[in-house]
């Protein structure tokens, strides 16, 4: 239990719902959800009291207008959820309301919810129940022909449950993800809490999220924030912008796997820092990938690598080729790599899975080559989101993390994913293609690295059998970086130099 604003609250125990509630829902009250076909609203319902059963040893009565007890039970075994097993434990029991077949709604005068309220009252009564859900409110109260004939029914409703003691979740239908929050548009304003959820199509896929619109004395995060369901622990809210910066940062630094970089990085990397590594296709970028996971298996320390765009023995063969036998390495238990196509799911499963696999093998370096492939998608707030959420998780773990982007052009230019995250990013490396008199040549250099001195010269730099090798600076060439290289003379470097000579 906690308090905020003088409210008690229950803490539901949904994953990432309490931290977007500030501690659950208000204790003793009606909570309403409501969302459109598909939003996962009985999904809510159902988990808030599997939730109570599972951890918090607090009972629960789900009361069914639409779905069958038996369609419930046999649905929810998918996530593991065993209802039929708490109901032989006395831990769950239904009020089963849902239409029969064949069976006819027939009104006549006022809708009478006595008999109704005494069978949750007999079920609350045996089981001991703390929890209730309703599902749905609008098979029940579509059976009344006028708002204040609704409005009347749910404070009847609300009332009841209110005398009995329980904390209530409501479930209600709305027609349009950003329309009338309920269906007959009064339910909202006799709830004293309301929760919306949405399925959006965005660009073609759908993003779920969640948003409180009101939770009546007490505090919550504002906003929408994602969720997502998954088969093993049903919703997963994902409280990306509610995150706060309590990370610590860490003097101690690491070899990036390369000496030549390291010295240009005044020493390495930052062992908690984020590293982005930008450059068009073949510049090199899965290179320092495999280098920076190799460096890792050197130090005796687990490193894992997420592979968006090649296969586990892609990755293999091509970093053998550079002279770093990472099967070897994995095999050891040193390294993991977990290769998947981007398509297979949408970026909060991509990131619930990342996460759990980080828990899971407890690495000191997370690579992810790379986050190019999985901006494809997604949009770009959701893109965004997850990146933020993935180096949080990586920051509070303390351990570095390495995403490798790929540019749209090939001698160079932001990409997309650099301009929407280097921000987020501690550190910043460009690798760029650079034409010289008919030859194509590779550059470095380090843009950004936050909290330390770095070299900030262009370097070139060749790849052989061994790797990477980075040489000296360019000189008498300018506009690498924009994409668009001019070799200039040595008279007009000297006017430059007296121009900025001039200005200081």
């Amino acid at each position: 239990m906690s308090v905020t604003g003088g409210v008690e609250k229950l803490a539901t125990k949904i994953s990432g719902f309490d931290h977007i509630s500030d501690g659950g829902v208000p204790l003793g009250r009606t909570t309403l959800v409501c969302g459109t076909a598909g939003s996962a609203k009985t999904v809510f319902a159902a988990q808030f009291l599997v939730e109570g059963i599972k951890q918090s040893n607090e009972n629960g009565v789900f009361v069914t207008f639409e779905e069958s007890a038996e369609d419930i039970r046999r649905n929810f075994l998918n996530f593991g959820w065993d209802i039929a097993k708490w109901e032989a434990e006395n831990k769950w029991a239904f009020v089963d309301a849902s239409p029969r077949p064949g069976e006819e709604n027939v009104v006549v005068g006022e809708f009478d919810l006595t008999a109704l309220m005494a069978r949750i009252e007999y079920a609350i009564n045996k089981v001991g129940a703390k929890r209730v859900s309703m599902d749905s409110l609008g098979a029940i109260f579509g059976q009344l022909s006028d708002e204040q004939s609704v409005r009347r029914g749910l404070f009847a409703v609300s009332g009841a449950v209110k005398r009995l003691g329980v904390t209530t979740i409501m479930t209600a239908e709305r027609t349009d993800e950003y329309g009338a929050i309920a269906r007959y548009g009064v339910e909202e304003f006799v709830a004293d809490n309301v929760i919306i959820l949405r399925n959006v199509l965005e660009g073609e896929k759908r993003r779920r999220t969640i948003e409180i619109l009101k939770y009546r004395g007490t505090n919550h995060a504002k906003g929408e924030f994602p969720f997502t369901v998954t088969s093993d622990g049903g919703i997963v809210a994902l409280p990306l912008s509610a995150m706060e910066l309590k990370q610590h940062s860490s003097n101690v630094r690491i070899t990036s796997g390369n000496e030549d970089l390291d010295k240009m990085c005044d020493g390495g990397f930052f062992r908690d820092s984020i590293i982005l590594i930008s450059g068009a296709t073949g510049t090199g970028k899965t290179l320092m990938a495999s280098q920076f996971l190799a460096a890792s298996a050197a130090s005796n320390q687990r490193a894992l690598l997420f592979a968006f765009e090649e296969s586990r023995e892609q990755f293999y063969r091509n970093a053998h080729g550079w002279g770093f036998e990472l099967e070897k390495m994995e095999s050891e238990g040193k390294i993991k790599i977990i290769p998947q196509y981007p398509e297979v799911m949408g970026l909060e499963d991509h990131l619930i899975v990342m996460k759990q696999a980080i828990e899971e093998f407890k690495p000191m370096r997370v690579a992810v080559d790379s986050l190019s492939a999985l901006e494809r998608i997604s949009t770009t707030r959701s893109f965004r989101e997850f990146v933020l959420g993935l180096t949080s998780h990586i920051k509070h773990q303390e351990i570095a993390g390495l995403f490798t982007s790929t540019t749209p052009s090939l001698l160079g230019g932001t990409s997309v994913t650099e301009a929407h995250i280097s921000t987020i990013t501690d550190s910043i490396i460009l690798l760029r293609y650079v034409e010289m008199y008919g030859e194509m040549r590779r550059g470095l250099t380090v843009l950004k690295m936050r909290g330390s001195m770095h070299d900030k010269d262009i370097r070139e730099f060749t790849i052989d059998l061994k790797g990477m090798h980075i040489g000296k600076p360019f000189r008498q060439v300018t506009g690498i970086l924009s994409g668009s290289p001019r070799h200039t003379s040595v008279n007009e470097l000297d006017a430059l130099g007296g121009l900025f000579s001039d200005e200081n």
